[in-house]
């Protein structure tokens, strides 16, 4: 039976013509929702049979969001992070949900290394005083610059990006060890209990997922573990080590710094503590975005779309969801 093409809705702000080129082979048409709000995406939802998600997380996916979608078959997220779909009531709905797994793995892992040089060397302190005329020469000095194959790197969260993280401060000479919800016997770091690693990192690197056990992992209590002026590179998602938190271990003492990439809610407001305390790195939400990465991004999603057009199986589903596409009738029945 034939259903004419499918249909993609793409949920970022971009405009649609941006969109046509990279699915102009496929048998597809490609719209955005008319107004970035509730009312659009609902609107556009009606229809929609393969959605690209939206980065910002503005245009959630939650459960409203897939109920009123009863002909999608397949969610592809242009990230790692699925945080803004639902996938309890997306898995009910038998829509497998993908990630681009990977493709920004080695710009986030260069990000958290270039963080802690930083942090090591104070590099943004510096250039702070040299800015405001100072040349704080023993100043800096007397703040603990640190070289870092010293440091004992802990990388919270096994997956690409803490991986490739891990071989990036290897080579540099650093001891690593890692925390993952899954132990891998496989690698060459040691495996570590959680708190043995947060008590054991001079650098703490954050790559985990936000999910609801990882949600306030570092509070508090755990943060207090760590070493006297320990750092800490945050390179995962907000809410996992809370900003409150983060800002009272630096007002302590506890950190000797962070490097911030991630917050909750983003952006980071305007008078927020953390934006003036002199000890922290701040970056808005852009570790992963480097040109090659956004081009292995792009790369992934147009081919997981056309395997889903063309009837073969997605990859990177993150979801317990077969990865084989099937069209659904405007009922949610699917198609013959």
């Amino acid at each position: 039976m034939a259903h004419g093409p499918w249909r993609i809705l793409a949920l970022p702000p971009l405009d649609a013509a941006i969109f046509r080129p990279m699915f102009a082979d496929l048998a597809a048409e490609v719209s955005v929702p008319e107004t970035r709000d509730r009312e659009g995406l609902h609107a556009a939802l009606a229809e929609a049979e393969l959605i690209i998600g939206d980065f910002t997380g503005a245009l959630a996916l939650d459960a409203d969001a897939v109920a009123a979608a009863p002909r999608l078959a397949f969610v592809q997220m242009p990230q790692v992070g699925v945080d803004s779909c639902d996938l309890a009531a997306l898995t009910a709905a038998k829509v497998p949900v993908a990630n681009t797994a990977g493709a920004n793995a080695r710009a986030v892992a260069e990000w958290a290394v270039a963080a802690a040089f930083a942090l090591c060397r104070h590099l943004i302190w510096g250039d702070r005083r040299m800015r405001a005329g100072s040349w704080s020469q023993s100043e800096l000095l007397g703040r603990g610059t640190r070289e870092i194959h010293t440091q004992r790197v802990g990388i919270l969260g096994y997956g690409a990006i803490g991986a490739e993280a891990a071989r990036m401060f290897e080579s540099l000479g650093c001891t690593v060890s890692y925390w993952s919800r899954r132990r891998r016997p496989d690698v060459s770091p040691a495996y570590l209990d959680l708190d043995e690693l947060v008590g054991w990192s001079d650098i703490l690197v954050v790559a985990l997922p936000r999910t609801p056990e990882t949600v306030g992992l570092l509070g508090p209590e755990r943060l207090a573990l760590m070493p006297q002026g320990a750092f800490l590179v945050n390179v995962a998602r907000g809410g996992i080590a809370p900003d409150q938190a983060v800002f009272e271990a630096l007002d302590s003492g506890r950190l000797a710094g962070a490097a911030l990439d991630v917050f909750e809610p983003e952006p980071l407001a305007s008078d927020h503590p953390l934006r003036s305390h002199e000890n922290v790195l701040l970056s808005p939400h852009v570790a992963g975005a480097t040109g090659q990465a956004q081009l292995n991004i792009l790369s992934q999603v147009a081919a997981n779309i056309a395997a889903a057009v063309n009837g073969a199986p997605v990859i990177n589903v993150v979801n317990d969801v077969a990865p084989r596409i099937h069209r659904r009738l405007p009922d949610g029945s699917l198609a013959e």
